[in-house]
């Protein structure tokens, strides 16, 4: 018989020699939790256990459907816990939770590399004692505010459907935090995020000999001195969810002249509130409850100004914007164009050793990950104009900074304007300021201001590059790696 269990941690990040905590629902006697490490392959770390097993249920969802369970809550499920040991290096961690006695845990075979999205699975971020220690000059951040969004609390025999976008919860202010949309995160779930966007990037990251060290979100929320050890900061992925103090504490590492690369989009589109501790958020979002929106406008929408938002335009930060790209519906990478990115300045260091053309000899220009799924499933751009030549300038009337480079831009092409009633075979795109009437595209480039921020706009880069399907968009990852986490500061020439 199949035993069922799941689980979550009581915190997604641990210091070496720290407990790292985790709360875990078993109709078995006992469990264990096997630790693999995520790198040029799954690594089996350690076995801990047995620990006796409780059933726990999860909580009831205030709209009284017996199948949903509330995502505003803490689960409240038994607490446990393994000490990390010291010689444990920096990276990503899977834990998985395993049901049975010591003869039944030695039949479910060990995972591998094809195993890592699933149920019973949970990740967690391992840091050594002092930010730094390593040696490494990149911090890569996890996306988890943006994984909690849209955990629907799932198990294999189970559909809960309570998230952020699933039947979610909005409550009004009062002590325990402002009016909007409430998520725990100690909820279980799956890692699909994990294995799509971040398995295959770090595995490429160190098939390629770059020492890095990692982070969540909520690290970079509590600690404003987290930066100032490394030069590169990396965003992978989709990165929709950002509070306030990680806005600041990035921007300040920028102005300090420390460098990012968001290889992510949606990027910093709603900002979120700690709560309860910090295990939980709240954020005043457009998601609808029932067949009700709840309060509109979504006031923790970063782009537009007070009341209706935040007033602080995420691309005064990222240099992009989702509401200037879109997103394309359906599964991943599904029936999307794949057309890339069409080369401009073929002459920036960006573009150094990949032979890519950007027209200005004559010829066509070439377009960076042409034939694959590069653009997509969410990109991000920048309002512009195109000069006599052609080539596409950024405007600067949505807060992106004057000195963005646009280096690759992409058309969407076809698009449908209304993103609550989305249209397959279409980009989706949000609204956005009446003034901006340009086409809506996917940009990619950079700008300095202390030091330099590259953006790729798009979600998908780091499976592109991770999974090495073209050797451009390889290449300028490594380009931009390379020459942004190098030991001085960067310079924008070209």
């Amino acid at each position: 018989m199949t035993r069922m269990i799941e689980g979550y941690m009581e915190r997604e990040s641990v210091t070496v020699g720290r407990r790292l905590g985790f709360h875990v629902s078993t109709d078995a006697e006992e469990f264990r939790v096997r630790f693999y490490r995520l790198g040029k392959e799954l690594s089996f770390m350690a076995e801990a256990g047995p620990y006796p097993g409780v059933s726990a249920a999860p909580p009831p969802h205030p709209d009284g459907v017996p199948e949903h369970a509330s995502p505003a809550v803490d689960w409240n499920w038994p607490p446990y816990h393994h000490t990390v040991p010291e010689d444990w290096p920096p990276g990503i961690y899977l834990a998985h939770f395993v049901a049975g006695t010591e003869q039944q845990v030695r039949r479910v075979p060990m995972l591998d590399d094809s195993d890592i999205e699933g149920f019973e699975r949970e990740f967690f971020v391992v840091r050594p004692r002092r930010a730094g220690a390593t040696g490494a000059r990149i911090l890569y951040k996890k996306s988890t505010y943006t994984r909690h969004a849209y955990n629907r609390a799932d198990r294999a025999d189970v559909q809960r459907a309570a998230s952020l976008y699933d039947h979610p919860v909005h409550r009004q202010a009062g002590p325990d935090g402002p009016r909007g949309h409430r998520l725990s995160l100690h909820r279980p779930g799956g890692v699909i995020d994990l294995a799509y966007w971040d398995a295959p990037f770090i595995a490429w990251l160190e098939r390629g000999g770059y020492p890095v060290e990692y982070c969540t979100d909520l690290d970079l929320h509590e600690e404003p001195g987290l930066l100032a050890p490394y030069r590169l900061l990396l965003s992978v992925g989709h990165d929709e969810y950002w509070s306030a103090a990680m806005r600041d504490h990035v921007a300040q590492f920028v102005r300090d002249g420390g460098n990012v690369a968001f290889l992510s989009a949606n990027t910093c589109w709603w900002r979120v509130h700690p709560v309860d501790g910090n295990s939980a958020f709240v954020s005043d979002t457009d998601h609808h409850v029932g067949e009700e929106y709840p309060h509109l406008p979504a006031t923790d929408q970063w782009w537009p100004a007070p009341p209706d938002g935040v007033g602080e335009p995420e691309n005064t930060l990222t240099g992009v914007s989702f509401r200037n790209g879109g997103m394309w519906p359906g599964d991943w990478p599904g029936d999307r164009p794949r057309d890339g990115y069409r080369v401009q300045h073929a002459d920036h260091w960006v573009y150094e050793g990949t032979g890519l053309r950007d027209g200005s000899d004559g010829g066509p220009a070439d377009a960076l990950g042409a034939g694959t799924p590069l653009i997509g499933y969410e990109c991000d751009g920048a309002a512009f104009a195109r000069d006599a030549n052609g080539v596409a300038h950024a405007t600067g009337v949505d807060g992106t900074p004057e000195s963005f480079l646009i280096l690759g831009i992409y058309l969407l092409d076809p698009v449908h304007d209304d993103f609550h009633h989305l249209k397959w075979g279409h980009w989706n795109c949000p609204a956005r300021e009446p003034a901006i009437t340009g086409p809506r595209a996917a940009t990619m480039g950079l700008y300095t201001a202390g030091g330099t921020v590259f953006t790729a706009g798009t979600t998908d880069w780091p499976v592109i590059c991770g999974r090495e399907l073209d050797a451009g968009v390889v290449r300028v990852t490594r380009n931009v790696l390379d020459r942004l986490s190098g030991p001085g500061p960067t310079t924008p020439e070209r």
